[in-house]
């Protein structure tokens, strides 16, 4: 048996270096359930969480010891816990709670000083894995662009109990329909604050980075009714996976089955930001949420645009309607990883390269 177990993991890391994760993690399993002959495995509960954070390198013992405990492969934390970093106190940035009919959420919500003087817009602003709501908006810098451009920001948090990494439950089948789970949470958080503030459904926006981007895309897909514009930051297309396995291959550049767009006959605009240098979900995943956007449309002109912005190369793509007005813009960054562009360095996952996108992002949602 012991040299079975070894055989076995030698394989497994062998289809790791051809990044093969998907064959890698099906391997283990079946190792570790006692069946390292290549025998179709039982079907295994399922995964406690789904880790979309960069993946680093870790020794074998820990890998063991992760999918023994059901977990897709080691958390990897970008700060240590008593380092990650603190928003500044603001009496503008409250800590929230929200219960409706799907569940509850706890979030962070930005409010301008002068909001009764101003026409609002409200952004719901989705953190990555390993990230929390005063991480984010530090990262993003978001709040400071409420102050310029009268807007209500809400951070949701996704806790460890719902998914040990922090991360939107994105790849999730029970995630990824109207109605129920986290997208019917995070919707009624929108339609609660909207009705709140007075903010029609033309200023509701959303937006995130990575599990949240990916979130972002989900909420376009099934409620379109309540958001006018999606920022997708290092995401992926709806349903482009449907489990841990099929989300690895998806991050990898899998072709995922085209996915139904539209719900209740809306669609939501799109900005789409992508590194090219992404290792972590490829670049190529961009270019798919703007094909599905264009699938179906023959009344949309392509109209491309470069800069050289830093000393790097960023490329615009925009899908117009006959108006001229953007329906989908991808902006590729040269040399992107994977991360937020322009953002405060103090927060995770954040690259100072070639554009702004926390400002690019809301001068497309107010059509600026």
């Amino acid at each position: 048996m012991k040299s079975r177990f070894f055989d076995a993991m030698g394989n497994a890391l062998t289809l790791v270096r051809k990044s093969n994760l998907v064959e890698a993690t099906a391997l283990l399993r079946r190792t570790l359930g006692g069946d390292a002959g290549g025998q179709p495995e039982s079907p295994a509960p399922r995964p406690a969480d789904f880790d979309f954070s960069a993946a680093a390198r870790a020794p074998l013992g820990e890998v063991v010891r992760a999918l023994r405990a059901g977990r897709a492969h080691p958390s990897r934390m970008p700060f240590a816990p008593d380092e990650r970093p603190a928003y500044p106190p603001d009496d503008k940035f409250t800590a929230r709670s929200y219960r409706g009919p799907a569940g509850s959420l706890n979030y962070r919500l930005y409010v301008p000083a002068d909001h009764a003087t101003r026409e609002l817009a409200l952004v719901l602003m989705l953190h990555g894995c390993t990230q929390n709501p005063e991480d984010f908006a530090l990262g993003t810098q978001m709040n400071a662009l409420a102050d310029e451009f009268g807007l209500v920001v809400a951070y949701p948090h996704q806790p460890r109990a719902a998914n040990s990494s922090g991360c939107w439950n994105w790849f999730d089948k029970r995630h990824q329909h109207r109605g129920s789970g986290e997208p019917a949470k995070l919707a009624g958080l929108a339609q609660s604050l909207a009705s709140e503030f007075t903010i029609p459904k033309e200023r509701t926006f959303v937006a995130g980075l990575s599990a949240g981007g990916a979130m972002a895309e989900v909420l376009a897909a099934t409620y379109p009714d309540l958001f006018d514009a999606v920022g997708i930051h290092s995401g992926l297309p709806y349903k482009a996976a449907k489990d841990v396995p099929s989300a690895f291959a998806a991050m990898k550049g899998a072709v995922a089955e085209p996915a139904l767009r539209v719900v209740g006959g809306t669609e939501c605009r799109k900005i789409v930001f992508h590194g090219s240098a992404d290792v972590t979900v490829d670049p190529v995943n961009a270019m798919r949420i703007l094909e599905q956007a264009r699938s179906g449309r023959t009344n949309l002109k392509q109209v491309d645009l470069e800069w050289r912005i830093e000393g790097r190369r960023v490329n615009q793509t925009a899908l117009q309607d006959p108006a001229g007005q953007p329906v989908v813009e991808l902006w590729s960054v040269e040399g992107g990883g994977h991360a937020w562009f322009g953002g405060d360095s103090r927060g995770s996952y954040t690259q100072s390269v070639g554009v702004d996108a926390s400002r690019v992002m809301v001068r497309f949602f107010l059509k600026k």
